[in-house]
């Protein structure tokens, strides 16, 4: 029989990795050609048709399966917000640039035009997701959701006010406008705060997975949302910590730095065909010139 240790590492080492192999997998598919778009969102939205169905199929189960089900549901939900804004299909009013000079509200009344669509679509999804389970007797899915939806706007209020390692590099050419919305600063007052109160919510997370009973629904859907929230704690940090996403990521980022690859390309031979001179007029020049010989 697996012992304590093993199962709940089982756990945690399953959540690292579809944290790891979405995040990676969605940088990759966004920063391919635009053409591949419509059929990669194409696929996630009937996954997440997919997703929403099995979060109302298990959402009067208590047993290990449902809590997991539950779980990487609203996850796969989640992945379908993200790949509509990271591909520009869900974004805001106004995509572009922080004019120069703009600062206080009106820098954040600037930022929010250029994403609320994202916002009030993630809002209406946790919506729909609470429509599907609230009352019912597996809320994890909800809790998984409503954790992702937390710890994102934390993020992007980090962003928005300052941090060292903005890790740009996520952001597809579609969307390299939001660079302008970030600030480069060693430190803001809210990323200590947030880092605080998510510790202390994950380690009585931890807490509630321990006296659950081991091997139970309470066991396995504590112990899920535990892991999640200490990687978003970790993502908090990494805007602090110079780790550069290309040792976690680097193969999603292939697809970026191919495109760059290709833009720099474009530009070199646009920019050598209009410094060349003219040929043909020099032809037609010793044509017509009868000095020319």
């Amino acid at each position: 029989m697996m012992s304590a240790f093993a199962f709940y590492g089982l756990i945690v080492a399953a959540t690292l990795l579809v944290w790891w192999f979405s995040t990676g997998l969605i940088v990759y598919l966004d920063g391919l050609p635009k053409g591949t778009f419509r059929w990669s969102f194409g696929v996630t939205s009937g996954v997440a048709m997919a997703a929403l169905f099995g979060l109302s199929f298990s959402n009067t189960e208590t047993t290990v399966s449902s809590a997991a089900l539950a779980f990487f549901c609203a996850i796969l939900v989640w992945g379908w917000n993200e790949m509509a804004f990271l591909m520009g299909y869900i974004t805001g009013p106004r995509p572009e640039p922080c004019p120069p000079g703009a600062v206080g509200f009106t820098r954040f009344r600037y930022a929010m035009m250029a994403l609320i669509y994202h916002e009030v679509a993630l809002v209406l999804s946790l919506g729909l997701i609470a429509a599907l389970t609230l009352g019912q007797a597996n809320q994890f899915g909800l809790w998984t959701f409503a954790l992702l939806w937390v710890m994102r706007l934390s993020s992007k209020f980090n962003l928005f006010l300052g941090v060292p390692n903005r890790t740009e590099e996520f952001l597809p050419e579609g969307l390299s406008f939001l660079k302008s919305y970030f600030r480069n600063a060693a430190m803001n007052p809210l990323l200590p705060i947030a880092i605080t109160i998510a510790t202390v919510c994950c380690v009585l997370l931890v807490q509630r997975a321990a006296i659950a009973d081991t091997g139970g629904f309470e066991a396995v859907g504590f112990t899920l949302l535990s892991a999640l929230l200490a990687l978003a704690i970790l993502e908090h940090w990494l805007m602090v910590v110079p780790i550069p996403a290309s040792l976690l990521w680097g193969w999603g980022l292939r697809s970026h730095e191919a495109a760059a690859k290709h833009r720099a390309s474009e530009a070199q031979s646009e920019s050598s065909a209009t410094t060349q001179p003219p040929k043909t007029h020099f032809a037609d020049a010793r044509k017509q010139s009868p000095v020319m010989t």
